[in-house]
């Protein structure tokens, strides 16, 4: 299949869901109030996150603290401020890790480089990769060793886009906006394949590979897709009651890629306005006024605790019991880390520390 018909099919499969999803929402009446609260599901925590959480709580449970984790071990600010409770020290890099203790690798994903800092300190590691950004990593290292140009479609400055590229710094170039397309340069136009970031807005990433096929005929496409079927199922589950949303509230941190295209997911689709917010408190009273309908969602980060204050919010001030919206419903997990299984097996009573 041609590159060109593989992002066609991306594509018709996103317009397809959409369409599924629109029909989702089922005309139902308000409150007395006439004030309805539509509540998206799938929302929340995604199988890579819950992995990544569920691998520092197990870790603080065998090994004691602390437990040095790199970078947020997902970008939510509740879950990073409960676990530094528990004794989770978050650095930015593995040189602020003691020699010779253990170190937790974030959900976004690490370079090589990464991973020989850590062996040259002799720190003990436990990867927390999400499996689908390690997917990614693995196509970077299949495209470099065909010798193709990789054009990585994702956010500058993102831990995750930080790790992908660092799979093969000499061949991936990274298309962040429009304006980045004009500048890509390669060295055979008949071998440039594209990948993206996992937490992209679909309908943007696409409009990227559109302007990237104008340049490169002959652009390939990944394998399958990289946006996580989280990310996505989210945003068709937004799109599904956002055009009939005075409001969409939006749970989750600034710093979360996926939780931000869900904003502007929202507001392509037909809200009128669109907040992101980390919790019920941060809700101005201002966007309330003259609102009837309140769509409710929250980041793959995003423990459901927190969207349960939003509602409690809601219903204190008029608003009646939500209307779950459902689009997909999502039975994929992932196993702890290969580190982290082994020693639960050959400790399941004794927890020890690695000190």
């Amino acid at each position: 299949m041609t590159s060109s018909s593989q992002a066609t099919d991306h594509a018709d499969q996103g317009r397809a869901a959409a369409e599924q999803a629109e029909q989702a929402v089922a005309p139902t009446p308000g409150g007395a109030s006439g004030k309805r609260v539509l509540l998206a599901k799938p929302r929340g925590y995604c199988a890579g996150v819950d992995r990544a959480v569920d691998t520092v709580e197990r870790a603080l449970e065998t090994y004691g603290p602390p437990v040095y984790v790199r970078k947020e071990i997902v970008h939510n600010q509740h879950v990073v401020q409960t676990l530094e409770k528990r004794g989770v020290i978050f650095v930015e890099e593995t040189d602020e890790v003691p020699e010779g203790a253990l170190v937790v690798f974030s959900a976004h994903g690490v370079s090589p480089a990464v991973h020989e800092e850590a062996n040259r300190r002799n720190l003990r590691t436990i990867d927390a990769t999400c499996p689908l950004v390690t997917k990614v990593h693995k196509e970077v290292n299949r495209f470099a060793k065909q010798d193709y140009d990789i054009l990585l479609i994702g956010h500058e400055g993102h831990e995750e886009v930080e790790g992908t590229s660092g799979e093969a710094p000499d061949r991936v170039q990274l298309v962040d906006k429009a304006s980045d397309v004009d500048k890509v340069e390669v060295r055979d136009p008949s071998k440039v394949v594209w990948l993206s970031q996992t937490t992209l807005s679909v309908d943007e990433t696409m409009e990227r590979v559109d302007q990237l096929q104008e340049r490169f005929p002959d652009l390939q496409a990944p394998p399958s897709d990289d946006i996580c079927y989280a990310t996505s199922n989210r945003q068709v589950a937004v799109k599904a009651m956002a055009a009939e949303c005075d409001l969409v509230l939006v749970v989750g941190s600034q710093n979360s890629s996926n939780s931000k295209r869900l904003v502007e997911v929202a507001l392509q689709a037909g809200a009128t306005s669109a907040h992101l917010i980390d919790y019920a408190d941060h809700i101005d009273e201002s966007w309330l006024d003259g609102v009837t309908t309140v769509g409710v969602t929250s980041g793959a980060s995003v423990p459901d605790v927190l969207v349960l204050q939003v509602l409690d919010y809601l219903q204190e001030r008029g608003w009646g019991e939500a209307e779950e919206i459902t689009t997909a419903n999502e039975k994929i997990s992932f196993a702890l880390p290969r580190e982290l299984r082994k020693d639960l097996s050959d400790n399941p009573d004794s927890p020890q520390s690695v000190r």
